[in-house]
């Protein structure tokens, strides 16, 4: 449909030929002009060699002048001429070519309106084309605006944010954060993180990514070879939750919408998994709250959304 290539219109063999043969026409009704132009010279000099110049003044041809003969020899000629071409071809007259013009023209406006309705028929399903893929750009993109993958994480001042696959800190307030947000969505994790916990997290739907193809989890836990099968798992969800660890955390950021952070107050130099520093230049921090220490709090905080610019 879109890479076909122009029609050029053409005037058929037929067309041509009658075209060719007008103009074939025009040029031996020209030659005759000029033949009896040529003959009124011819003749006026026949007679003033003979007469004037005395050019085979004693030369005649059954009793007549031999410049007569030749002058009536040259007018049956030239009457031959004439009646070959105004007389034998007067179908090919003037009316005739108007006709033919006429049939010309009336052939070629056919054509032209077989091609409008080719064109008008093509543009036609370009236009269907193009707007079954902008409802398929605006689906995609209402579903995007539908569908925000969020990062949830709690790092250190230094990014850090676990060690032996478990936490470093325990802060009430944060946890109880992280099951506000997540409850009732679809959390995204590595095997790993998923092992660390004691059990599946209540009215959540977890998605683990592991490379193990023989991977066993739990009832309810939707196991994937990758990140992409995971999103599609979760692409229903209106805000899927990435949860970690540190490679999983890596491989999304380039894909999340918004991030949920606990910053912790503090460096933890004893720790070995660490979350990808946040480009300032492409994430803008839209909300934040401050925690102090308090007696179940060993370390501020503070709750940091980001969302992407």
């Amino acid at each position: 449909m879109f890479g076909k290539k122009k029609q050029i219109p053409q005037i058929d063999a037929a067309q041509l030929a009658l075209i060719k043969y007008a103009e074939k026409r025009i040029k031996q009704k020209k030659r005759v002009y000029i033949h009896f132009i040529v003959f009124l010279i011819g003749a006026v000099f026949l007679i003033v060699a003979n007469t004037v110049l005395g050019i085979g003044k004693d030369f005649k041809i059954a009793g007549l002048e031999w410049f007569v003969i030749a002058i009536v020899l040259w007018l049956c000629f030239f009457i031959y001429h004439t009646v070959s071409v105004f007389i034998t071809h007067k179908f090919m007259g003037k009316d005739w070519e108007d006709q033919q013009r006429e049939v010309l023209v009336a052939k070629q406006q056919e054509r032209i309106e077989k091609l409008k309705q080719q064109f008008l028929k093509e543009e036609t399903e370009i236009a269907k084309s193009q707007a079954y893929n902008a409802s398929l750009e605006n689906s995609s993109s209402n579903q995007k605006k539908k569908s925000e993958l969020t990062i949830i994480v709690a790092a250190g001042e230094n990014n850090a944010i676990g060690k032996d696959n478990d936490l470093i800190w325990h802060l009430s307030d944060d946890l109880k954060r992280f099951k506000s947000l997540t409850n009732g969505h679809h959390i995204i994790m590595g095997r790993k993180t998923f092992e660390s916990f004691p059990k599946p997290l209540p009215n959540r739907t977890h998605i683990v990514i592991t490379r193990q193809g023989s991977y066993k989890a739990p009832d309810g836990v939707i196991v994937v070879n990758n990140m992409e099968d995971a999103l599609d798992a979760a692409r229903h969800d209106k805000q899927p939750f990435i949860i970690g660890g540190g490679e999983i955390y890596k491989q999304s950021m380039a894909l999340v919408d918004k991030i949920e952070i606990t910053r912790v107050h503090h460096s933890f130099e004893n720790a070995d998994t660490f979350f990808p520093e946040i480009d300032i230049s492409i994430w803008k921090e839209i909300h934040r709250k401050e925690h102090s220490i308090d007696e179940k709090h060993k370390f501020s905080f503070t709750f940091l959304t980001y969302e992407r610019k």
